[in-house]
């Protein structure tokens, strides 16, 4: 497993899972055309991308250029590197027919083909890297617990009230949650703003 300090923008469940099998990243989806109607998304993408970094991954079809066009417009263009992946005809095995133009995907491309395509674009690979890109604890699915912003009865509320404070899409996930919190604050982050309790002694 590869690991890449950028986050990767895909289009979908789907190629997120593939590529999540190749690379060590922070892999975010559009939900396809969805991102056009989406500005907490939006907005999400802008902040991770000033954190770390984007590389735009889509499908190779019209509907892939559209939403990297779009994208292009809407994110800082110095934050954003651009991967390609070949056209290849066929059809995702998932699928009964192929895609309107008959093409392959993101999920459908092999690992080699979707490293050398993230090469191409000059991710950051961090293999050799004497320290790690984030030099802080990972917030864990216990700490949420902890802190009550997973499985227990208010969970939802005190997560909708964090997001609104931390200026997050207030619809997310626990998962996603999780996700965007390691990524742009750590835990000892969130300890210092008073989200979450410390570590006894």
């Amino acid at each position: 497993m590869v690991k890449i300090k950028e986050a990767i923008v895909v289009e979908g469940r789907y190629d997120k899972n593939t590529l999540s099998q190749v690379v060590d990243a922070v892999i975010l989806e559009t939900s396809g055309f969805g991102i056009f109607r989406d500005e907490e998304r939006l907005a999400l993408l802008r902040r991770i991308g000033a954190e770390r970094g984007l590389i735009l991954l889509t499908d190779s079809d019209g509907a892939g250029f559209v939403i990297r066009n779009y994208l292009k417009g809407a994110v800082d263009p110095s934050l954003v590197k651009h991967a390609y992946i070949p056209d290849r005809p066929g059809k995702e095995r998932r699928k009964r027919r192929p895609g309107k133009e008959g093409k392959l995907g993101v999920e459908g491309m092999s690992p080699q083909v979707l490293l050398e395509a993230l090469r191409q674009a000059g991710a950051t690979f961090l293999e050799g890297e004497s320290r790690p890109i984030l030099p802080r604890r990972k917030i864990t699915k216990a700490d949420l617990y902890f802190a009550g912003l997973s499985g227990t009865p208010d969970a939802a509320e005190n997560r909708r009230q964090l997001l609104k404070r931390l200026d997050l899409p207030e619809h997310m996930t626990a998962n996603a949650m999780l996700e965007a919190l390691n990524v742009l604050y750590g835990y000892e982050g969130l300890v210092q703003m008073g989200s979450l309790e410390g570590e006894e002694g």
